[in-house]
């Protein structure tokens, strides 16, 4: 399976449009519930404005607001951007901790948040476990799981270490492209022959 996906999606990385960790981490947060094309949208005018968790540190909700306002569940967003950013500052110095426990304990960074930003801002090995990467492990009988925090223990068993972070960015460009929610392109697929198909009707 891997074999396959490494042909398919030899590049695959994430498709969140970022800079810094700062910004990435931004980026991460917005993408709760939202496609990355929304996200992508709006935040090169929200970094054209907060640059850095500084001048974002500064900034209410409502001033977020307007940026970010064709996102899903922006006002809870953008009161978690603010927090965030003062927690950078406060905590931090303004930069983004390379330490997966400092990045979970921020507003809006959960446990997928964290695995996001680590592995693609400081090449930490992780396996961030979107709707996706939960769908395609059921599907592909690689976890019988539905709590992401399982699936992700399930797939590190799985893969090696090394390849984590490159399996969570195909299975989510196979998840979108091929292996849709409803109607699975089952028949353009290169799994198609060893995959079980499980749920698929």
């Amino acid at each position: 399976m891997l074999g396959a996906l490494e042909t398919l999606y030899p590049d695959a990385r994430t498709e969140l449009e970022f800079r810094t960790p700062f910004e990435l981490l931004v980026a991460t947060v917005l993408s709760a519930q939202a496609t990355d094309v929304s996200v992508n949208a709006a935040t090169p005018a929200l970094f054209a404005a907060y640059p850095d968790a500084q001048a974002m540190s500064a900034a209410q909700p409502e001033d977020i607001e307007p940026f970010i306002r064709r996102i899903g569940l922006f006002r809870g967003k953008a009161r978690n951007l603010a927090a965030l950013a003062r927690l950078l500052v406060e905590r931090h110095g303004g930069e983004v901790p390379n330490d997966f426990a400092a990045v979970v304990a921020l507003p809006g960074a959960g446990r997928k948040t964290a695995n996001v930003v680590l592995s693609n801002a400081f090449g930490y090995p992780a396996i961030a476990v979107d709707t996706h990467v939960g769908r395609l492990a059921r599907r592909l009988a690689l976890s019988v799981q539905t709590n992401p925090d399982k699936v992700e223990a399930d797939l590190q068993k799985l893969f090696p270490r090394g390849r984590w972070v490159f399996l969570h960015h195909a299975l989510i460009l196979h998840g979108r492209r091929v292996c849709a929610a409803r109607n699975p392109a089952c028949g353009a697929c290169v799994m198609a022959d060893f995959c079980p198909k499980v749920g698929v009707e």
